[in-house]
């Protein structure tokens, strides 16, 4: 069974259908052009050795060239084999903080917007390697299982929001703990964990979760996304108009950068802590300089299927019809005259 490893390739065979017409168009335009001239009959006698019929030849010869030029394009496998695939990468799992707090636009567009950016750039890094994805704020919540389908994770990390997690707070320890729960069934050497946030935890029992995670051979990773300074919340109301978010005894909310507590749980963990600025959100420095070079696993071994290239086949066959077509005779010789 034929298979084409770009099929929407072939849909520009369509274009040859007005291709041919405009050619043998052409080609009668040119023959009336002479006829206006020359009578008809005089012009066999004027130019006999005009090899008309060839002219009819070389435009079949054209298309075919195009044609079979754009089915070798298109790549045609048939026949296979099958091969033990074997894949090592890592287990990462990155946890963002969904909080409200995460809309505050000291860093643009938001904190939350600017995360999730920043977490796209990391997956165009990924070679192999597992990632899941976990939302929380006052509690925490799987989106997105250990995976290397990074299409399913995209469409995962670009659904969460505010909203994912409807209980407002902040819990870290809850985070680490779903983290733990995440990779249960996992090698300890292979577990990092990366956790977003603007640090502001407002449950407590960070270390002892810390402590736990340590434990079960998690490494955390912290980026703070903010600054210390802070800045007000700004939430959109129903008409779409922004508001400043209050407290519960009507003063307005400032979220602050709250990087002591990501220090903290990066060290208990042997992980790393890294501070998110616009430009450079430190994603990328963690998996440069700390993940990338951490041992890999074997994840799994499978046997898959590998097609053989047939491409070759047709694009000889363009070259022939390409040689027949430069070689064609023009003009007649003296023996078909």
């Amino acid at each position: 069974m034929i298979q084409f490893a770009y099929s929407d390739i072939l849909y520009w065979i369509w274009a040859l259908v007005p291709l041919a017409f405009f050619l043998f168009w052409r080609k009668k335009k040119k023959q009336i052009l002479r006829e206006k001239f020359v009578e008809k009959v005089l012009l066999r006698h004027i130019a006999p050795d005009i090899h008309y019929q060839n002219e009819d030849v070389s435009v079949v010869f054209l298309i075919c060239v195009i044609f079979f030029s754009i089915v070798a394009l298109a790549r045609p496998q048939w026949g296979f084999e099958w091969r033990e695939i074997k894949r090592e990468g890592l287990d990462i799992l990155v946890a963002v903080d969904t909080s409200k707090s995460m809309l505050t636009d000291d860093v643009k567009p938001n904190r939350l917007e600017r995360s999730k950016l920043a977490v796209k750039d990391l997956v165009k890094k990924l070679n192999g390697d597992r990632i899941g994805l976990m939302a929380f704020s006052s509690s925490a919540f799987l989106v997105c299982p250990m995976t290397v389908d990074y299409s399913g994770f995209l469409l995962s990390l670009e659904d969460i929001n505010t909203s994912t997690i409807p209980q407002g707070g902040t819990s870290l320890a809850s985070a680490i703990k779903e983290g733990i729960r995440s990779y249960k069934n996992i090698p300890g050497k292979y577990k990092a964990m990366i956790v977003i946030t603007d640090g502001e935890d407002l449950e407590g029992e960070v270390a002892p979760a810390a402590q736990e995670a340590k434990k079960e051979g998690i490494q955390i990773f912290s980026i703070g996304i903010g600054t210390s300074e802070g800045e007000l919340i700004r939430l959109k109301d129903d008409k779409g108009n922004y508001e400043f978010l209050k407290d519960s005894q009507g003063n307005f909310v400032k979220s602050r950068l709250n990087e002591q507590i990501l220090q903290e749980i990066a060290l208990i963990t042997g992980g790393m802590y890294v501070r998110a600025s616009g430009a450079q959100f430190g994603l990328e420095e963690i998996y440069d300089q700390r993940l990338s070079k951490m041992e890999k696993k074997e994840i799994k071994n499978k046997m898959e299927k590998r097609y053989f290239e047939r491409f070759q086949i047709p694009l000889c066959i363009a070259f022939l019809f390409l040689c027949w077509e430069t070689f064609l005779p023009r003009r007649k010789n003296e023996n078909n005259n």
